[in-house]
């Protein structure tokens, strides 16, 4: 039975950023082994956008959410790279969104928000909602939560 990193190695994750959706951040909150592991691997090398930061605020701001879950949003954000959503960003968006409207593909606009974020800072983008991603030209995609 191979190692996790060697599983790691194969699959080419060792030695890349990562820009975290909101899906993955929102798994290893719940304690999911497998986004765990990832994270607990990858620390000092992940990221988030401010797009996922306020999508995390948001679910921790519900009449319901329990007060532990701000902490560990704050916790887990002061351990990232919380990325803006700045010029650059909005040039990349724009140039996509255009493209994907003329090719009758939109996606959501946090999606490509995300999106935009990762291609502006060559980094792999981690999400289980692989779907939402797929259409984006360029972008990198991996799945820490995948069966």
């Amino acid at each position: 039975m191979e190692s996790d990193a060697a599983n790691d190695h194969l699959s080419g994750d060792r030695g890349v950023s990562f820009l975290l959706d909101t899906d993955i951040v929102s798994a290893y909150l719940k304690n999911h082994p497998s986004v765990v592991r990832r994270v607990i691997m990858h620390y000092g090398s992940l990221s988030v956008s401010t797009v996922t930061a306020g999508e995390l605020l948001a679910w921790a701001g519900r009449v319901n959410a329990p007060p532990s879950r701000l902490q560990g949003i704050l916790d887990f954000l002061s351990a990232c790279h919380v990325l803006d959503v700045n010029y650059p960003v909005a040039e990349i968006f724009g140039r996509i969104r255009a493209q994907l409207l003329d090719q009758g593909r939109p996606i959501g606009v946090p999606d490509l928000l995300n999106a935009s974020v990762a291609l502006t800072h060559n980094l792999t983008i981690v999400t289980h909602n692989i779907a939402d991603y797929r259409d984006v030209p360029g972008i990198t995609i991996i799945d820490w939560n995948a069966p």
